[in-house]
């Protein structure tokens, strides 16, 4: 089955059409909102790769919904989809952290490129972002043994090397024990 994404687009034709483009290229589309609310929802709901979002919308517009999908982490990467083709939208779009600008019309020409790129580029995101978060968790376990054990920093990664391969388990699974339990941290 293809990648997960959400279609945002208040206008039934336009969205029934690009929905068609996706299925027919492969990919699932898990959910068909008409308004940057019901976006937003079924993002939390299904956690999409992908959302292709109108800005003009009712209720809540593109740019607002993107900015909470961009917030809360729930979808991996926006396409944008817009009448206008303005510096001041292009902009807005910049600030939010969209892979994707599409002016409208669309058609799958232009549609299925942008979704390739965008899925791609949201997955290499995702990757960096979880390896940040691995990095910070090591660093503060090792800091926080340091701080504890009044050891160098080289005894502290030693210390987590060894821990992790006592409990054949990962540096970064170590750190998250850790920090969860220093409190306790007999070691």
């Amino acid at each position: 089955m293809g990648s997960r994404i959400v279609v945002a687009e208040d206008e039934p034709i336009t969205r029934m059409d690009i929905c068609e483009m996706l299925k027919t290229a492969g990919y699932s589309v898990v959910g068909e909102a008409a308004n940057g609310l019901q976006a937003v929802e079924l993002c939390r709901i299904h956690r999409p790769e992908l959302v292709l979002m109108d800005i003009k919308m009712p209720k809540l517009d593109g740019i607002q919904a993107s900015e909470i999908l961009m917030k809360e982490d729930i979808a991996q990467s926006i396409i944008v989809l817009t009448a206008y083709s303005g510096k001041e939208f292009i902009d807005k779009v910049k600030t939010i952290g969209a892979i994707g600008y599409i002016v409208k019309p669309i058609d799958e020409v232009r549609l299925i490129p942008q979704v390739e790129i965008a899925i791609s580029k949201g997955q290499e995101l995702k990757a960096m972002r979880n390896k940040l978060t691995s990095i910070k968790t090591i660093c503060s376990a090792k800091e926080l043994l340091m701080e504890k054990f009044r050891l160098s920093e080289n005894e502290a990664y030693k210390k987590l090397r060894r821990m992790s391969m006592d409990k054949q388990t990962t540096i970064f699974q170590v750190s998250q024990n850790i920090l969860e339990h220093n409190e306790s941290l007999d070691i």
